[in-house]
């Protein structure tokens, strides 16, 4: 975690205005004094129409003034004939697009709508979803606070506590919805991060955006439209047609953030710096580093499923839509490897992602999983490559994406998608975890000879006892 969550780091000194007065006097400083109260006593009262650890009202208003009126769908250079019709482009792309997924793939279509969103739209359309992601990271460290108050200080706060947590969602909403703003600003589609943020069953698109991202490349923005449009649709078939992906995805999200514990030691050198009739000195506290989280052990296994459920998803994208465009599209091998750079060096998706969950994905594993999956498909077809997302159990692990000519020999020894054993790939995960966990002691030199007889006498013999060898528990 390379990153603390709601931008908890540091503060910027080069952000300060230059002109501003650092020691106002006179009538000047009773004016500043009233707008203060007049600004406090409006974000307290806006702070009643919002509860919980986040001010979502705020942080919703906040991006959507940050954004302006910029990213009108309305008018739009995108389309296959010059049309405005931004929406009529994004249909047309998407109907050409889901016919080509139909031969690359067996999932059929996911998606029940497909629409052009503007930047705006997009902060209104998936803002449930961060809702969901980012309670649970407020929720941890505004529960470090109140933990770490003596009884006595709590009693004798008494309703001042009560405004600390309306000032602290408010502080949490401000850093949500700047950071909603950048994302909103830079996103080409609903899924381009690999979560499903947008409502189930809808595909979106941002013209105004990918109009942005054509800039610079020597390609028809009608050929970039398509192919955007087959990755997120080929997204949606997979969000849709297999039911646990959705729901295993937003809970690791919220596993990890679930794992985030605050130094309270720290609350007592932060306490010295609020005043509590300045709402800025709240902000500028939490921005000072004192409360950055400290990652666990829990935290490092969750990123680490999290990752790799990441990669096999935007991987097998990858793969399929590199099968439908096939030689439909000219431009599409640079559009692939443009989007693999784009993901690889941590854009502007992933540093906001960071600043609002506190964990920085990392994309570097997308090329392990697409050379997974292309090799299972050129081995054994895309029924059976597909149809590994049957069952959570049967999906590649971090371990397979580092030799997947394992991985699929497994697969081939299986003979049918019937005759993949969920049970025995967890057994046999389950097992390679305890082995890396607690490795077997080595033999003293009498017990070594003792055991090199042994395996010298029985070794022909030992592949058969492992219950798993008939099921394609063990590479070839």
């Amino acid at each position: 975690m390379s990153k603390p969550p709601f931008g908890f780091g540091p503060s910027d000194p080069d952000k300060r205005g230059e002109n501003d007065p650092s020691e106002p006097s006179g009538a000047e400083a009773f004016n500043q004094l009233g707008q203060m109260l007049s600004q406090l006593g409006q974000m307290l009262s806006q702070a009643g129409t919002s509860s919980g650890p986040v001010n979502y009202d705020l942080a919703k208003q906040i991006a959507l003034q940050t954004l302006g009126s910029a990213g009108n769908t309305g008018q739009s250079r995108l389309g296959f004939s010059g049309g405005d019709d931004a929406n009529a482009a994004v249909r047309d792309a998407a109907h050409l697009a889901e016919l080509w997924l139909d031969a690359a793939t067996v999932f059929p279509a996911g998606a029940t709508s497909t629409v052009a969103w503007s930047p705006r739209t997009w902060v209104e359309k998936t803002l449930p979803t961060w809702q969901r992601l980012c309670d649970p990271v407020a929720q941890q460290i505004s529960g470090a606070w109140m933990q770490a108050l003596p009884e006595e200080a709590k009693q004798a706060a008494g309703p001042l506590l009560q405004m600390m947590g309306q000032m602290g969602g408010m502080a949490f909403g401000s850093q949500l919805g700047n950071a909603l703003a950048q994302l909103a600003s830079e996103m080409l589609t609903a899924s381009e991060i690999g979560l499903p943020l947008a409502p189930a069953g809808t595909s979106a698109l941002l013209p105004a955006n990918i109009e942005k991202f054509a800039d610079g490349l020597e390609l028809p923005n009608s050929e970039i439209l398509v192919f955007l449009a087959a990755r997120e649709a080929a997204h949606q078939r997979l969000f849709t047609h297999v039911p646990w992906l959705r729901q295993r995805l937003l809970a690791t999200v919220e596993e990890f953030a679930h794992g985030i514990t605050v130094d309270t030691s720290a609350l007592e050198s932060l306490a010295g710096r609020i005043d509590p009739s300045n709402p800025a000195s709240i902000e500028e506290a939490m921005s000072s580093g004192l409360l950055e989280p400290q990652t666990t052990d829990e935290q490092k296994a969750a990123l680490r499923r999290l990752e790799t459920l990441l990669a096999l998803v935007e991987g097998w994208v990858d793969v399929v839509v590199a099968e439908a465009v096939g030689d439909r599209l000219p431009g599409a091998d640079a559009l692939r490897e443009t989007l693999r750079r784009r993901r690889a060096t941590g854009g502007p998706a992933e540093q906001t992602f960071a600043t609002l969950v506190g964990l920085e994905l990392r994309p570097r594993r997308m090329r392990d999983a697409s050379n997974l999956w292309s090799l299972v498909g050129d081995r054994h077809g895309a029924e059976k490559r597909d149809g590994l997302w049957s069952h959570p159990d049967l999906m590649p692990t971090a371990e397979d994406l580092d030799e997947p000519i394992d991985f699929a020999d497994r697969v081939g020894e299986s003979g049918s998608l019937d005759d993949l054993d969920p049970m025995a790939e967890l057994e046999r995960t389950e097992r390679e975890e305890r082995e890396k966990k607690n490795p077997s002691p080595k033999p003293d030199s009498a017990a070594a000879s003792d055991s090199d007889t042994a395996a010298g006498s029985g070794s022909d013999k030992a592949p058969d006892t492992d219950p798993d060898s008939d099921k394609g528990g063990q590479s070839s």
